[in-house]
């Protein structure tokens, strides 16, 4: 068995724990493992319905395993059938995320996301020459990492020999981290600062962080002055990010800030029939008109729904009337609104955020830092599951429910009177909510 086998048959392990054996057998019985690269582990699905399935929806369980395993951030590629030879070609300079669904011709346009789009499209077909950077901003689910596939895709078509690094916010300053702590400074610079094309997606994760930003700002102005193309994604304007230092703010709005909204009603329609096209499923017209209004604000709901429209249908032989888009629409959000996070998940995001090791938050360390972080985790306990002041005291080595209340309360002013630290409520929310989408 090679390693990367070895390593899926722990993954599986993992994921079982969440996972009945039935999901587990359907989705992922004929799953190969092909590689295991510095930072992407390498799927192999035989039919590209399965392979649909699995990147719609058991990515973040697949990357939440292989993180508990290295405690490292990695990138999961599903390949089909026709794409095992990818492996096999010649390494260029450029790093391809996600799979070939990903590019502008499976991005479906409209008035929401038309001035996005372009732009990413003028960028793609003249790196560093337009647009630089670009700053695509909006809520999650709208296509904002789509789009930054795309580009990668795109230029690596037109530019093969060039270097394209595609990074999240939050992994960039994991890995500036561990590059400091082994004495490999000089190694992470040369890779960053020798991108061809620098994509950063979830930019807003390095905000209120003084070395990551102080690493970006160089290597920014590096990759600016040798006309390289840098592009971000963000959940929000540079000019909202308040922990963001205000030299960074000034170079990210230097190119072209490019909104996405939700889709309106003629979008969402053109989504849901591309989406059915690709999975070679016909619907009828009052279906697609019924999920159009039903699912109104996120691009990745829609096309989950879709998902799960073709499942029953493939997996029970269900024939797909309105029942089975309502069973279908309820199945997307109570899978959502009914997980609720476990007080070690919220804790382990906590002390990713700042840095810290879950048994320093749950000890009796009365720091500054490691004070405001424990209290930071018993605010999001509390607001996140259903624990009693008790039993969240429980989590912190036996803590009394007096303690906790006091943290509550000063949590809770810090969220009405200091901006800066509602931001960091913010964003700690977004890291633990994506662990259950």
């Amino acid at each position: 068995m090679n390693p990367a086998a070895e390593i899926w048959e722990k993954v599986k392990s993992l994921m079982s724990a969440e996972m009945t054996a039935t999901t587990l057998n359907t989705w992922f019985d004929d799953t190969e493992a092909l590689a295991l690269e510095e930072n992407r582990f390498i799927l192999y699905s035989p039919t590209r319905f399965k392979q649909e399935i699995i990147t719609a929806r058991y990515i973040t369980p697949i990357q939440n395993a292989l993180h508990e395993l290295f405690s490292a951030d990695f990138q999961v590629t599903v390949l089909t059938e026709g794409q095992r030879n990818i492996l096999e070609k010649p390494k260029t300079g450029a790093f391809l995320p996600g799979t070939d669904e990903y590019t502008f011709e499976r991005f479906v346009v409209g008035s929401s996301n038309k001035f996005a789009h372009a732009a990413a499209q003028k960028v793609a077909d003249n790196p560093g020459q337009s647009y630089n950077p670009l700053f695509i901003y909006g809520e999650s689910g709208l296509g904002k990492t789509h789009l930054l596939y795309a580009i990668a895709h795109a230029i690596h078509a037109s530019h093969p020999d060039y270097k394209v690094i595609y990074i999240k916010g939050d992994a960039f300053t994991n890995e500036l981290i561990s590059a400091i702590r082994e004495g490999r400074n000089q190694e992470f610079r040369e890779k960053y600062r020798g991108a061809d094309v620098f994509l950063m997606d979830d930019v807003q994760f390095i905000a209120g962080r003084d070395s990551t930003q102080e690493e970006m700002f160089h290597t920014f102005n590096t990759l600016y002055e040798l006309k390289k193309q840098i592009v971000f994604t963000s959940d929000r304007p540079p000019k909202e990010m308040l922990r963001l230092e205000d030299r960074l703010k000034t170079r990210f709005e230097w190119g072209l800030l490019a909104d996405i909204i939700p889709p309106d009603y003629e979008t969402r329609t053109a989504i849901i029939k591309n989406k059915a096209i690709r999975m070679g499923m016909e619907l009828p017209d009052y279906i697609i008109q019924l999920i159009a209004e039903t699912i109104t604000a996120n691009v990745r709901q829609i096309e989950g729904t879709v998902n799960k429209i073709m499942a029953f249908q493939d997996l029970n032989g269900d024939t797909v009337d309105k029942n089975t888009v309502i069973r279908a629409v309820k199945d997307i959000f109570k899978e959502k609104s009914d997980i609720l996070p476990t007080a070690d998940v919220i804790i382990e995001e906590v002390c990713k955020f700042y840095s810290l090791d879950p048994p320093l938050l749950r000890g009796q360390g009365r720091s500054k830092d490691i004070s405001l972080a424990r209290q930071i985790a018993m605010y999001q306990i509390r607001r996140m599951t259903n624990l009693s002041l008790k039993e969240i005291g429980a989590e912190f080595g036996g803590r009394d429910h007096s303690t906790v209340l006091n943290a509550l309360n000063r949590i809770e002013d810090l969220v009405k009177n200091d901006p800066e630290k509602a931001e960091i409520i913010k964003d700690i929310t977004t890291n633990i909510n994506s662990r259950y989408e």
